[in-house]
């Protein structure tokens, strides 16, 4: 039985790490599915969105399989898989930046690996039961899965700092005041509401908003003369779609704010 499924659902492409007996924990085998999945939305020009999510209302993610890691001292078989060399991220993707957005579509649990894998994603959309952090401070296991890097980028050095250094766990409440999460909504939404937003972003023209997206990600650090050029570059290559846009507006289409937001 497969560990990760990939479902497209209008616009988007659903990928749900299904092992909820385990907190949806991603052990080698889970990571080479997480991988074949995002290779497969990657190469489906139709899926505009892809929305990340776990089996359950538990938990989206609590990891790496620490059991698994634990059996490996003494399987050299087990040892083996986590051993293999993996330069697209040790969860399957963590060190791949995707070329369409991305969702994540949390409940519960988003721990470890678990919330570095929701980090990797452009927004995260999570019920009220969220919880969110790096437990695996106390036992000593490093964040290789992106975490140091893209959570300061999202909330700032100074928070990331506190939830990196303490473990502490945050819920949904606090991490949406931070920038954590994007939208907390009530229980068992946390997927519709996502399937919404996609059907949204998958609505509006996608060469400039595309190219929006690529500029923010690849100006991001960058000293403000070198972002605002590589914005030229990027936005300059779509121009003509902007152009045809802005004659829609004349026109009439979107007064008034219509179709504004998702």
């Amino acid at each position: 039985m497969p560990e990760v499924t990939y479902e497209r659902r209008g616009a988007a492409a659903v990928i749900t790490i299904d092992r909820p007996e385990r907190r949806n924990a991603v052990d080698p085998n889970t990571a080479d599915q997480l991988l074949e999945a995002y290779r497969g939305f990657e190469a489906d020009d139709e899926a505009r969105v892809v929305i990340l999510t776990g089996a359950g209302d538990e938990a989206f993610c609590a990891g790496a399989d620490l059991k698994s890691v634990a059996a490996a001292m003494n399987d050299e078989g087990i040892a083996q898989q986590w051993l293999k060399p993996r330069p697209d991220g040790p969860l399957g993707f963590t060190r791949l930046t995707p070329s369409k957005p991305t969702i994540a579509a949390i409940s519960g649990w988003a721990l470890a690996g678990g919330l570095e894998l929701a980090l990797w994603c452009d927004l995260r959309i999570a019920t009220e039961t969220a919880k969110l952090g790096f437990p695996e401070r106390r036992w000593g296991v490093p964040l290789i899965d992106g975490g140091t890097q893209r959570l300061p980028r999202i909330v700032g050095m100074g928070r990331a700092l506190d939830m990196i250094l303490s473990g502490r766990i945050v819920e949904a409440e606090e991490a949406l005041a931070m920038g954590l999460l994007t939208e907390v909504v009530s229980a068992g939404r946390h997927l519709e509401r996502s399937l919404e937003m996609a059907e949204g972003l998958a609505s509006f023209p996608q060469e400039t908003m595309l190219a929006d997206r690529r500029s923010a990600l690849e100006g991001f650090g960058l000293p403000l003369e070198d972002g605002l050029a590589r914005e030229a570059e990027i936005g300059g290559a779509v121009s003509g779609v902007g152009v045809e846009g802005a004659a829609r507006f004349a026109a009439g289409e979107g007064r008034g704010g219509a179709g504004a937001g998702v």
